[in-house]
């Protein structure tokens, strides 16, 4: 799987040469492909779907536990101009050793609350919240329920640079729970084109620190559809990742 990650990863200065001759319209904000949920809601009668295909692993070889979703695929749609709902689902398969578990993962449910946007103010400041239900295949739950939460905000620097950052806590039943943290870096290189840098991680049990970092491109097909592309690496343990993916959004005019 190592050699399947570096091949996508040595494909990214061709994509972005090719990327950069196109222009278009403003980018589609999104939750993916970075680990740092946007500050922002989807807007009011409007669906978003946001879906891709991740492949990766983790731990030593001998021991390495590779993960295929295929896909995963969260579900935004707008209630009002400052508040959405979410559902994510995900068909995972996993692979220790000789044995493989397919199926689907936990559904979560969810909300995100807009806390802050003013007009004037390059600042914006979210709450999302997911609940977790046991609701997954036969080795791919543990059978509890479980609870996410992050604080979401973001800070626009200039026209072309934008930073945003997470801060958040993940309880599953065990222990004292996960802090988890987030800051992304991005960077628009036209009208088409944005890429991010992130590092990433979590506070495991609220003494094990967990430190990651990812990078990726968002391109815009048109004013609706978005195709991203991403990778990660551990940097505390052993881990990668890459992952493709498209953004849908799909306005309902009747109720605006």
């Amino acid at each position: 799987m190592n050699q399947i990650i570096n091949r996508y990863i040595l494909w990214i200065p061709f994509c972005f040469a090719a990327l950069l001759n196109h222009k278009g319209s403003a980018q589609i904000i999104t939750d993916r492909p970075n680990q740092t949920e946007s500050s922002s809601t989807v807007e009011k009668s409007t669906l978003q779907i946001e879906a891709g295909f991740q492949i990766g692993f983790e731990g030593d070889h001998s021991n390495a536990i590779e993960q295929l979703l295929a896909p995963t695929t969260l579900f935004r749609q707008g209630i009002s101009e400052r508040f959405e709902l979410r559902i994510l689902s995900q068909i995972e398969q996993i692979r220790f050793q000789e044995k493989i578990t397919k199926g689907i993962s936990d559904l979560e449910i969810g909300t995100k609350i807009q806390l802050y946007r003013k007009a004037q103010s390059r600042t914006q400041i979210a709450w999302l919240s997911h609940l977790r239900l046991p609701t997954g295949s036969d080795g791919l739950t543990d059978r509890s329920f479980g609870t996410i939460n992050k604080l979401s905000i973001s800070h626009e620097v200039n026209e072309f640079t934008a930073i945003g950052y997470n801060i958040g806590y993940n309880y599953f039943g065990l222990d004292r729970g996960d802090l988890t943290y987030s800051a992304a870096l991005g960077f628009s290189l036209n009208s088409h084109v944005s890429i991010y840098v992130e590092p990433y991680g979590m506070l495991s049990n609220f003494k094990e620190p967990v430190v990651n970092f990812d990078a990726g491109f968002t391109y815009l097909v048109h004013d609706n559809l978005q195709f991203d592309f991403s990778f990660g690496t551990g940097i505390s343990d052993r881990m990668n990742y890459v992952s493709i993916g498209c953004s849908w959004k799909i306005i309902n005019d009747r109720n605006q």
